[in-house]
């Protein structure tokens, strides 16, 4: 099975170190977090990338190329364009998918201790179109439920709720839901495919981060320093 990596974005919300880097050549402790990610799948056997390019791609493709001496990755370097949003990367790199009936999807700042091996496992058994990972995060806000007549039913403050942890397993089906360059994986695909009863969730209750701020960044980097960093599983 193939591994694709969404690596195209400008990492906006993390511009004091996107302005000179995309963001998944941000460092944790001497590596990208991009290569913490493949090394994670790879220690699970798939060791075949296809690498969704898109801001600063060149970089990417670069640097990435030093760590294939000591691994043993195929790694295919897609330019899926500037602005092309995140199911439109998807779209573009079918055809390196052509003899695939299922492949994993990654966005290229995440990290977790997940089972890969059981998540391609669930996907198969449960024979949906997609599978994603839901992952639990302590929401940092109160959340409001608001009744119709703008009255306040509850207030949740700072629940700890299900979210989409960005480790998905696809079925080659999923190119019929992605229309162009400009669809929003997220926003187009998923939820059309959640009425159509063809996605399902694979619940994993352990360690999972994503890095989208400095503040992540720098929490990311101490656990890399201790002695049972959960992600590194290799």
């Amino acid at each position: 099975m193939k591994l694709v990596i969404l690596a195209g974005g400008y990492g906006t919300r993390l511009s004091e170190e996107t302005k000179t880097k995309p963001k998944p050549l941000i460092k944790i402790g001497d590596k990208p977090i991009i290569w913490h990610l493949m090394k994670i799948y790879s220690s699970f056997g798939i060791n075949e990338f296809i690498i969704c390019l898109g801001y600063k791609g060149s970089m990417i493709k670069d640097e990435l190329k030093v760590y294939i001496k000591n691994e043993n990755w195929v790694i295919n370097f897609v330019d899926t364009g500037l602005h092309t949003m995140t199911g439109g990367r998807v779209k573009r790199v079918e055809k390196y998918l052509a003899k695939e009936k299922d492949f994993c999807l990654s966005y290229g700042d995440g990290l977790s201790n997940i089972n890969i091996k059981k998540l391609i496992q669930f996907h198969t058994n449960a024979g949906k179109i997609a599978t994603l990972t839901a992952v639990k995060y302590k929401n940092p806000k109160g959340v409001l439920s608001i009744s119709k007549n703008s009255k306040v039913n509850k207030i949740k403050e700072k629940p700890l709720e299900y979210i989409n942890g960005g480790f998905f397993v696809l079925s080659k089906n999923i190119f019929k839901y992605l229309k162009n360059d400009q669809t929003i994986f997220e926003k187009d695909c998923l939820p059309l495919l959640a009425k159509k009863k063809e996605l399902v969730a694979f619940k994993h209750n352990d360690f999972w981060a994503c890095m989208d701020t400095l503040r992540e960044k720098k929490e990311l980097n101490t656990f890399w320093k201790t002695k049972n960093c959960k992600w590194k599983i290799w």
